[in-house]
């Protein structure tokens, strides 16, 4: 078993603040660690990272309400800026190299990418961050005013990764290599790899990592398209499925009250909810299509199922869904294919979560 360090104490002691809302407090914890001699970059990773990851740990869980899940969040981005404030102050301009940060459009999920901005500012680079949600061709706009080394392109939903995809094309084509990083990319970076992207990193030690080594320019051919690399698209079920999201999702939840009747007796606000879990199920059905990968689409379903489960809201209910969308799209072979493994993944699932009998 790992040995408790004084770093885990200031997670605790920042965890505890921030999620109180202290955000005096919360600050004090982290800029005392620095004037004690802790690492900035040890303060970023192994203290806010992890204090940012509970957040969603704890939100999925139902011990934490959306409502602190954006204060703490709002917190930990403050006290970044705090500590870049204070990096900054009277230092010179580095020139070892410049990197433009962006995330991916329409992802809103900012916090990673602004960790990997500080400590590669840290290291000496020259950091341009874009922040949330950089709309593609404003990103290329600012490659052909900046002239980058590279772009750090950021993802934390799965579900983005056909607009990552557009991002990572529209990069190379003006000749600037795309290095991915996020949950979005995968475990292992598999969907990097998939899209095609120069290269991924984990985190931001590994992003440091690559651009240490160097990465080559790619070729400015801007005839290639993005569906080159990905030939399963021809089939057009990933089109087809995107483009009947709105009309899924309400036949899916019509459906649902015959299959599940407790649905019945739902109010206003749990219908909505619902009709969102159901637009999640597509969306993430349609990006598993899109990258040719179950595997995708399987493991948001067991989250989505710890996530209910913890609302006390029955397993049986995202079955039933599932089966009805399955009825919906009987003439689409691989989205027929992950539907019947997510159902399969969702019964073992349940099957593990089953205490067993008392000895």
């Amino acid at each position: 078993m790992r040995q408790a360090t004084a770093t885990d104490t200031v997670v605790e002691r920042l965890w505890r603040a921030a999620v109180e809302g202290d955000e005096p407090a919360a600050a004090s914890v982290v800029h005392e660690a620095l004037d004690t001699g802790v690492p900035e970059e040890t303060l970023l990773l192994d203290v806010l990272a992890p204090v940012q990851a509970k957040v969603g740990v704890e939100w999925a869980a139902d011990r934490i309400t959306v409502a602190q899940e954006h204060a703490v969040t709002a917190i930990n981005e403050r006290i970044v800026a705090s500590l870049a404030h204070r990096r900054t102050r009277g230092r010179a301009v580095s020139s070892r190299g410049r990197v433009t940060i962006s995330c991916v459009d329409g992802e809103w999920h900012a916090f990673p990418a602004r960790l990997v901005a500080e400590v590669l500012s840290l290291h000496g680079w020259r950091v341009d961050y874009l922040g949330a949600q950089t709309p593609t061709p404003h990103l290329v706009a600012h490659l052909h005013q900046s002239n980058p080394d590279a772009v750090l392109l950021s993802g934390s939903i799965p579900t983005h990764l056909p607009t990552a995809h557009a991002a990572i094309t529209a990069c190379q084509a003006v000749g600037v290599p795309v290095l991915t990083g996020g949950r979005a990319f995968g475990p292992d970076g598999r969907y990097a790899r998939t899209l095609r992207a120069d290269r991924w990193a984990p985190d931001a030690r590994g992003a440091l990592a690559v651009l240490d080594e160097g990465l080559p320019r790619p070729g400015t051919s801007a005839g290639r398209q993005a569906v080159d690399d990905l030939p399963h698209l021809a089939d057009q079920e990933y089109t087809m499925v995107a483009r009947s999201r709105h009309r899924l999702v309400r036949q899916t939840l019509a459906g649902l009250e015959d299959r599940f009747p407790p649905m019945r007796a739902y109010d206003d606000l749990q219908r909505e909810r619902t009709a969102e879990d159901i637009a999640h199920i597509v969306g993430f059905l349609a990006t598993a299509l899109y990258v040719d990968d179950p595997e995708l689409f399987t493991t948001f379903l067991t989250w989505t199922a710890d996530v209910l489960g913890a609302r006390h809201v029955p397993t049986r209910s995202l079955v039933a869904g599932l089966d009805v969308l399955a009825g919906q799209l009987r003439d689409f072979p691989r989205a027929t294919h992950a539907i019947e493994r997510g159902a399969a993944a969702l019964a073992e699932h349940a099957a593990r979560s089953v205490p067993g009998p008392r000895s």
